[in-house]
């Protein structure tokens, strides 16, 4: 449940996603995650980095060992999302009955 608390914090996720492809500076991740203050990136940085799944770098921030592993468990999610998007979009772009 700790773990589900932690994600479930606003922009959580979103941070981890965008440090995927490697290593982002703070200033980086602010300007991939339109809408996010830096009082909350630096809360949720901390948080993560306590939590061992994100580590401070020279290049800024970057998963850890944990963290990865982490990336490779929310795979199957990322891809039942994409399935669940298309077929929203196909729903969304049917004809309605009047």
């Amino acid at each position: 449940m700790a773990a589900m608390d932690l994600f479930g914090r606003r922009w959580a996720l979103r941070i981890l996603w965008e440090l995927r492809e490697g290593p982002l500076g703070a200033r980086a991740l602010l300007a991939r995650c339109e809408g996010l203050s830096s009082s909350v990136l630096y809360q949720r940085l901390r948080e993560l980095t306590s939590s061992g799944i994100v580590a401070p770098s020279a290049d800024g921030y970057e998963l850890t060992r944990l963290g990865t592993a982490l990336r490779h468990a929310l795979g199957p999610l990322d891809e039942w999302a994409t399935t669940w998007a298309q077929e929203q979009e196909h729903e969304d772009q049917e004809p309605t009955e009047t």
